[in-house]
């Protein structure tokens, strides 16, 4: 249907038609605004969101555990799909927004244009009929004037009283009517055949034409709506593979979590070394006490021998029990803190061979580098050598000269660093074997524990008086209390002074097991450090505690069994 023919009398409807349909046009072009603005925030936010947890991290805090990887690799795929609702609301905005606001523009140009021709048309229109009104009255007019020149005529010329100049007057009145009448006549038969033809024209053609550029108008709004649907709709889909890939590499990322793979790196993780300490054995106090076969008496042997033999070690006190002090050697006892040490002793025997392991891979991987520069280094002091003109070989010797310094100094660290792991694996493995004899002889009483789990086996440190010199207070009260010490070391017998030690840094002692030290104060050593980097140490006063290897320099008697010197 056309609406030329079909609305020719419609010109007012059709005006607020096609306004209406521009009004809507807008209307959506503001719907798609909102909703690529809600696009860009949902964006916007999930960066945010993807950027607050997954913040930036040193190469040593990089997560290990599965479900940590999983999570990251979630946030990962995430910030992908963030960036396909970037895309989303980029197509949006300048393949939707974009082109409706443009087109919009374009229809309010193309309609203003069409409705100024059509009232142009229909302004000549009035005019033509204004026209033919006036020379319709103008003949009306004038035939009514004739009638009146002939009414007079008439009179005139039956009245017998009625001169002859009178009567020719009116007769030339007549005439004159009459033609001036003939003349309006002929004047408003062309005016109104003109209007007839304008009229004919107006609703014809120019209407028609000017509908019909209308309804071409119209109809192009509505499939210009229609495409940007579609596009609207496209946006989406053409993103809907790289989303269901980001959402596949979720469910992957979900199905990779091992809950036995992080138990195991945990182990990893925290593994000290050391092994589970022993039992205790079983301190005969009554083997000092004599009795007859009959009624058990005591003997009469002197009280103060009695307690010569046994010793202050040796009484039982109710108030301090044994499982006090194994509470307090037990390997989950706080740890003293230490300095972060270059051979990384201060860390325990397992977590630092790993350490030092690592320390070497990076080592050998910075040597790799090096090489690599000093061989082309080489090679471009051979092509200078031979072909002068590209560059004076002379120029390189000093890079080169760095380079081999650095290779120098790289393998001195490495081997420094090899040293120290052969050393921890050394005595890990000597502590296993020990461990296996300890298991194979179960009677035999076990070592004492340090603070981190150490043991000492020497059993002759078990039975031998110290070489020490008493202090004042031991001196001067005999019967002192048998708990001078601290609880931690409540054994049979004081352990045997095997060297000397002369501390390099204060250490302050503050945690259960540990003892304080000034600056170049000088202590005995009761006991060799096992891998742990702690030794067992006693100061002049009797007090005996654990102290950092790496804090004191060690002499070891040449007498004592086992002797080694650290520095």
């Amino acid at each position: 249907m056309s609406w030329g023919t079909e609305l020719w009398d419609q010109f007012e409807n059709l005006d607020k038609h096609t306004q209406w349909g521009i009004d809507f046009f807008e209307r959506y072009g503001k719907f798609v605004k909102e909703r690529l603005e809600i696009e860009q925030n949902y964006a916007k936010q999930l960066r945010n969101l993807v950027k607050k947890y997954c913040p930036k991290r040193s190469k040593e805090e990089e997560p290990r555990f599965s479900s940590c990887l999983s999570f990251y690799s979630i946030l990962s795929e995430l910030n992908d799909y963030t960036g396909q609702r970037e895309v989303v609301a980029e197509e949006l905005g300048n393949r939707v927004y974009g082109e409706l606001m443009r087109y919009s523009q374009d229809l309010k140009a193309e309609r203003k244009h069409h409705l100024q021709e059509g009232r142009k048309a229909q302004q000549y229109l009035d005019h033509c009929w204004k026209q033919m009104e006036n020379s319709k009255r103008k003949f009306e007019r004038e035939c009514r004037e004739a009638e009146k020149a002939q009414a007079t005529y008439e009179r005139l010329d039956n009245d017998i009283n009625a001169t002859k100049s009178e009567v020719e007057k009116a007769k030339a009145q007549l005439y004159l009517r009459t033609h001036t009448a003939d003349e309006s006549k002929n004047e408003y038969a062309a005016q109104l055949q003109n209007f007839n033809s304008e009229q004919w024209k107006h609703f014809n053609n120019a209407i028609p034409h000017i509908f019909k550029n209308l309804q071409d108008m119209d109809e192009r709004r509505t499939v210009k709506l229609g495409e940007t649907y579609r596009s609207f709709a496209e946006a989406e889909r053409k993103v809907i593979p790289i989303i269901s890939k980001c959402l596949d590499g979720m469910v992957s990322a979900a199905k990779a979590v091992d809950e036995r793979r992080d138990s195991s790196i945990v182990v990893e993780s925290f593994k000290s070394g050391f092994e589970p300490p022993g039992d205790f054995p079983f301190e005969d106090f009554s083997q000092n006490l004599s009795r007859t076969g009959s009624d058990g008496t005591i003997s009469n042997t002197p009280k103060g021998e009695r307690d010569r033999d046994v010793g202050p070690g040796s009484r039982s006190d109710p108030k301090h029990p044994m499982s006090r002090t194994k509470n307090k050697l037990w390997l989950f006892g706080k740890k003293p803190k230490a300095p972060t040490l270059e051979d990384f002793s201060h860390l325990p025997p397992e977590q630092r061979r790993k350490k030092l392991q690592q320390k070497i891979d990076e080592l050998n991987k910075e040597l790799q580098k090096e090489t690599d520069q000093r061989e082309a280094l080489n090679r471009m002091k051979d092509v200078y050598e031979k072909n002068p003109q590209m560059g004076d070989p002379n120029s390189l010797q000093p890079k080169i000269s760095e380079t081999m310094s650095n290779i120098q100094k790289l393998r001195s660290e490495i081997h420094r660093n090899e040293s120290w792991l052969s050393e921890v694996e050394g005595k890990q493995s000597s502590r296993g074997d020990r461990r296996h004899s300890t298991d194979n002889h179960h009677q035999t009483p076990h070592g004492r524990e340090s603070p981190e789990g150490s043991y000492t086996d020497d059993t002759s440190q078990e039975h031998h008086t110290p070489h020490r010199h008493p202090s004042p207070a031991q001196s001067g009260h005999p019967n002192h209390d048998p708990h001078e010490f601290d609880d931690e070391f409540d054994d049979d017998d004081p352990l045997p002074v095997i060297g000397h030690c002369k501390a390099m840094y204060s250490f302050d002692g503050k945690d259960e097991g540990t003892l304080m030290m000034a600056e170049n104060e000088v202590l005995y050593i009761i006991e060799e450090d096992k891998g742990d980097g702690w030794t067992r140490a006693r100061k002049q006063s009797g007090e005996e505690g654990y102290i950092p290897t790496s804090y004191i320099e060690i002499t070891i008697e040449k007498h004592s069994k086992g002797a080694v010197t650290y520095i």
